[in-house]
């Protein structure tokens, strides 16, 4: 595995896999925000999602793995998944397309694992279900569909957004009823690497071993933060208890590679 190209490098998910794997891979990335730090970055190439082609792209950079983490128009993404996916069969590269546990969301009263059937009420999960389905077509060998919950850490847009709430005193909304796993930028990004390594294809669920409610979730959290005295909203989207977890059953990794929830929390949330 040579040479690496991650779409949606800029992004904070494809960013945090492209610092992982930059010191170990010829790697590059694409860019659609103009930010200086990219546009002088002659590793980074700017793909605007519904105005250019991503052939040329990857003609140009040849790449033997293609990691998928981009976000935007959900139709463009389909026909850039499309094209991508013909690229790689001509030539005998590897796509990882970075998924959701939000395959999974109309189901709600157990935890999903790789080999679960997919159903989804959303129209973003409805979208990765489709990609994921592009991809169960061709030989496993060449693909890896990475499922991944929600994902924190100190820079992630979910703290920030909860740090940016508090100083404003606005309510941060909770969902006492919703029971999920977690990962952060930090171990998604060492699981990653792993299976580039080892060379893995197939389905891999890459989230905490255990399960939390959102609600005791987010409180913990913000007990870390201890200047700050926080205005809850509970949102009850049923009167039961919902899941929204992908844990993994059969495409195991590591034992060192394995964590927890509190883990996330102690390693990956910082106080100030």
């Amino acid at each position: 595995m040579n040479k690496i190209l991650i779409l949606g490098a800029s992004g904070f998910i494809g960013n945090a896999i492209y610092r992982e794997l930059n010191s170990y891979f010829d790697t590059y990335g694409t860019y659609y925000s103009a930010r200086r730090s990219f546009e002088n970055n002659h590793q980074f190439h700017r793909y605007d999602l519904e105005e250019d082609d991503i052939v040329r792209i990857l003609d140009r950079i040849k790449p033997d793995l293609i990691i998928s983490a981009v976000r935007g128009n959900f139709q463009a993404q389909v026909i850039a998944h499309q094209h991508i996916i013909e690229y790689i069969l001509k030539n005998n590269s590897k796509l990882f397309f970075i998924s959701s546990a939000n395959v999974f969301d109309a189901y709600s009263k157990f935890p999903s694992y790789e080999y679960d059937k997919t159903f989804s009420e959303s129209i973003y999960g409805r979208l990765k279900i489709k990609i994921e389905n592009m991809l169960l077509r061709i030989p496993k060998s060449q693909m890896a569909i990475l499922r991944v919950p929600m994902v924190f850490g100190s820079n992630s847009p979910r703290i920030k957004s909860i740090k940016n709430s508090l100083e404003v005193n606005e309510p941060l909304e909770v969902f006492p009823n919703l029971i999920m796993n977690v990962t952060s930028d930090d171990k998604l990004t060492q699981q990653i690497h792993y299976i580039i390594n080892r060379d893995l294809s197939g389905v891999f669920h890459l989230g905490s071993e255990d399960l939390i409610h959102h609600e005791d979730f987010i409180i913990e959290i913000v007990n870390r933060m201890e200047k700050f005295r926080p205005i809850y909203k509970r949102v009850y989207t049923t009167n039961d208890d919902r899941y929204l977890a992908v844990l993994p059953k059969y495409n195991l990794l590591p034992q060192n590679l394995h964590f927890n929830y509190q883990n996330i929390i102690d390693e990956h949330i910082f106080t100030e």
